[in-house]
């Protein structure tokens, strides 16, 4: 782990999900404090000078097939302080001071970015770090969010067993702020106006003015100013080979990605969407009239338009074995039908409409099932 103002700290074994790639190494030595102190130091040793330091490290990539919770272990924390060697926040600390961030776009919430997520918390309190406003910025065409904006929360609250049942937060900066910063720039902005203690990235991540900044740059300017740094391996899509995905864009090397989750929902395969994000999709959209709700002795139905998606739905079809969650009540199994202008939904159980409409607008939650063809 890291402690921020200069000190470090770090786990000694990461488990076999994180085994080291042989490029850096850690070794650790515990000194029990005092009581008062209610912790273990534990000093990173440089091998050539002996001197406490710590060392950036690399960790194995991951395949496609996530762990559970409970084969991820989560040894004791450990402690390791030195003199403050970077001057503190020149402002007031923020809400991330301290933490230690996930560097990347957040888009899908992917089994990748929650492989970040996994890594800072075996480092410290676990930050995502979202740039806002990036779009609008570079002039990019709107498009809906993977997402619901909403429905982030829920996302990395799930995180929390795999995270040592700690839930990942979320930090936005406005792209704006940070768009002409050079890598350089962008790292002494999280050391002393945000007052990081250290980031993880994985290995092709880019960053500063026009990306000129790489993971080996990342590094190099953390350590300068009193940052750990964690690189990991991409989290490697193991369908790959079985898939045609954009062979132009250089960035794809087989790895999961947003990209690969919003090409999955396009062709409608649910099923390798679900193993991408490492849950199921959840469509939200909001109701605001109960008119288009119809009833027969056995079913209900209702239609809305696509007008009223909060995020990305899958391709056009015909969806079976759906779940439809409204509120606190348990998931109602539904079918779904997408087409150009509406959703509509079919539930066998009459008993979820038993309910109280007279909100002007409720928020409906669907997962989903297998595309039938």
């Amino acid at each position: 782990m890291l402690a921020c103002g200069g000190s470090r700290i770090s786990h000694q074994n990461l488990g076999s999900r994180f085994c080291s790639t042989g490029i850096f190494h850690l070794s650790s030595l515990s000194v029990n404090l005092p009581s008062s102190a209610a912790a273990t130091v534990a000093a990173i040793v440089d091998n050539n000078s002996h001197n406490p330091r710590f060392h950036p490290r690399f960790v194995s990539s991951s395949s496609l097939q996530s762990k559970s919770p409970g084969d991820i272990p989560f040894p004791p924390d450990s402690f390791s302080q030195r003199e403050d060697d970077h001057e503190k926040p020149s402002e007031a600390l923020s809400s991330v001071a301290g933490g230690i961030v996930a560097l990347g776009k957040f888009d899908a919430l992917h089994i990748g970015h929650r492989e970040l997520a996994i890594q800072a918390s075996k480092v410290g309190t676990p930050y995502l770090l979202s740039f806002v406003g990036m779009a609008e910025v570079l002039g990019w065409d709107p498009r809906p969010p993977v997402v619901a904006q909403c429905d982030r929360e829920r996302v990395l609250s799930s995180w929390a067993p795999y995270c040592g049942n700690v839930a990942p937060k979320e930090f936005q900066v406005q792209f704006m702020s940070v768009r002409h910063l050079s890598p350089r720039q962008f790292v002494e902005k999280l050391a002393r106006e945000l007052g990081v203690c250290g980031v993880v990235a994985g290995e092709n991540y880019r960053f500063g003015y026009k990306a000129a900044g790489d993971a080996s740059e990342l590094v190099r300017l953390c350590d300068e100013f009193g940052m750990g740094a964690y690189i990991i391996n991409s989290v490697m899509d193991r369908h790959q080979d079985a898939r045609n995905m954009n062979r132009l864009d250089l960035k794809d090397r087989g790895q999961v990605s947003s990209t690969r989750v919003r090409q999955a929902l396009a062709e409608g395969d649910m099923k390798y969407v679900s193993e991408l994000l490492g849950r199921p999709h959840r469509l939200l959209l909001t109701i605001k009239d109960w008119e288009s709700l119809t009833s027969t002795a056995s079913t209900r139905r209702m239609s809305a338009p696509r007008s009223s998606l909060l995020n990305l739905p899958p391709k056009d079809g015909f969806y079976e074995n759906c779940s439809l969650l409204f509120g606190e009540q348990n998931a109602v199994t539904c079918r779904v039908s997408i087409d150009t202008s509406h959703i509509h939904l079919e539930m066998d159980r009459v008993d979820f409409c038993d309910n109280d409409y007279s909100q002007k607008s409720q928020v409906l939650c669907i997962e989903f099932g297998e595309l039938k063809s």
